[in-house]
């Protein structure tokens, strides 16, 4: 999938090794799939916090002379793509800042739907804002707060949040990371024996990140729990109520890595699971299974099992495309597609092909690959995609285009497949998904698939501009 939902945000936190900062840039390295944008770490040597971020990938930002500049044996890190604010350096995170709790650093992966409104009431009190993302009114509700602990300025502070969080802290001594009682986004704790046999703390948005670092994955910190890692040991409390869960379906169908584990599910068992069910649900009299690479090929595998047809990497993806590139003043039709897939002309050349993708969400790209297989001799094009038409924006942390973009939301799927040129189109259904993730107690969000949202408070102002956008576009 290219350029169809912009991905959201990696946290990383390490305590306990004098390595801190650069096993969190492997880390981020392991998850940089999760945001393209921008990167940073902070560390602690015990007295200061030390901060290094910036526009860009992780391999190209932290050098060996900027990683040198991070000492101490803790440390966060961050990789970004907005889902909230603009696209610009001072919302780089993490956020770093002295105040009355100490000097700390927070990075965040989410989004907080009523931070609007709590930006709103903390200016009115006098708060001076850097920047307009929403993990920085985090902050400001922990320097606000009465009480006089860190630990309790920050369970303070959360329980006025509302949406979707996992938080990891930072301060002079100690992590703290937090999820938000629903659980929506992921957050894994794990541990790195040292030397000595010391043991060090890490926690991570996905488990791929663990094995780059030759970590051991423990556990997910639960939804609505905050973990305190400290000199005294590990400290784990839940700090609010238990509330029903809400884990975003769409980690397992698009974001996460297939070799992570996701809320405490292997990633690669939910996408073949889900490309057996699309098999079942919607089979096409064809010749050949082919992924749309890289979201889409575990599906197609799940597809081709399931269907006996034969899998082919048909599709061959350009993995070292650049944020930029130079585009041919000679018009090229479908150039920024043919930039980064190409296709394989004798395994497609008369072949009825299954096209096995994991979203539709404007369908213009979807359109441009189908040319490309056809273009490239196929004599049918069959799409199937591995989730539901997605009809409806997120406010959990997933940027995605307003309901008037979102192909699903405003066509029949007979005018979606006419659309994107294909010969037949098929979607998994709502009870394929939930099936195919193993959901019997209903711990998933689909509000992008039902447009029934798992919290009251969608802040009103984003509900206005989708709304807003949808009656413009008519």
């Amino acid at each position: 999938m290219f350029d169809k939902f912009r991905e959201e945000c990696g946290v990383v936190a390490i305590y306990g090794n004098p390595e801190a900062s650069k096993l969190a840039y492997l880390s981020l390295y392991a998850l940089q799939h999760r945001g393209q944008e921008s990167c940073g770490i902070s560390s602690s040597d015990g007295r200061e916090l030390f901060t290094r971020k910036s526009m860009g990938h992780v391999a190209d930002v932290f050098t060996p002379q900027v990683l040198g500049e991070l000492p101490g044996d803790h440390a966060i890190g961050h990789t970004r793509y907005s889902t909230a604010g603009d696209t610009a350096i001072l919302n780089a995170q993490p956020f770093c800042v002295s105040c009355n709790k100490g000097k700390i650093a927070v990075a965040h992966n989410g989004n907080i739907t009523n931070a609007g409104e709590l930006r709103r009431e903390l200016e009115r009190r006098g708060s001076i804002f850097q920047s307009n993302s929403d993990t920085e009114v985090i902050l400001h509700l922990v320097a606000h707060s009465a009480e006089r602990t860190l630990a309790g300025a920050l369970r303070d502070a959360l329980l006025q949040l509302e949406g979707a969080f996992s938080l990891v802290f930072l301060a002079e001594d100690r992590i703290i990371v937090a999820r938000d009682p629903h659980g929506f986004r992921p957050l894994a704790m794990g541990q790195r024996e040292m030397s000595g046999g010391k043991i060090s703390t890490v926690f991570a948005s996905e488990t791929c990140a663990f094995d780059l670092i030759d970590a051991v994955y423990l556990n997910d910190v639960q939804p609505g729990e905050m973990v305190i890692v400290g000199p005294e040991g590990v400290t784990r409390e839940r700090y609010t109520p238990e509330q029903p869960l809400s884990h975003c379906a769409f980690e397992h169908v698009y974001f996460s890595r297939p070799d992570s584990i996701v809320f405490g599910r292997a990633v690669q068992e939910s996408r073949e699971a889900l490309g057996c069910a699309l098999a079942r649900e919607a089979p096409a009299d064809a010749d050949i299974v082919v992924p749309v690479p890289d979201s889409g090929v575990a599906a197609a595998l799940g597809y081709s099992n399931e269907s006996g047809l034969p899998y082919r990497q048909a599709l061959i993806r350009n993995h070292y495309v650049g944020r930029t590139f130079i585009e041919p003043s000679q018009a090229i039709r479908d150039f920024g597609v043919k930039l980064k897939l190409n296709p394989v002309r004798h395994l497609l050349e008369g072949k009825r092909v299954v096209l096995v993708d994991d979203s539709i969400v404007r369908g213009t790209t979807s359109r441009k690959i189908v040319r490309m297989v056809r273009n490239a001799g196929a004599s049918e094009v069959h799409v199937r995609i591995s989730c539901p038409p997605t009809i409806s924006p997120c406010f959990y942390g997933v940027d995605t285009p307003t309901k008037s973009e979102l192909i699903g939301a405003n066509n029949t799927i007979d005018e979606i497949r006419k659309f994107i040129e294909a010969d037949s189109l098929g979607y998994l259904s709502l009870g394929g998904l939930r099936r195919a993730l193993a959901d019997e107690n209903h711990n998933y969000c689909y509000a992008c698939y039902t447009g029934d949202y798992p919290t009251d408070f969608v802040h009103i102002e984003q509900l206005l501009s989708s709304k807003k956008s949808t009656l413009s576009a008519h």
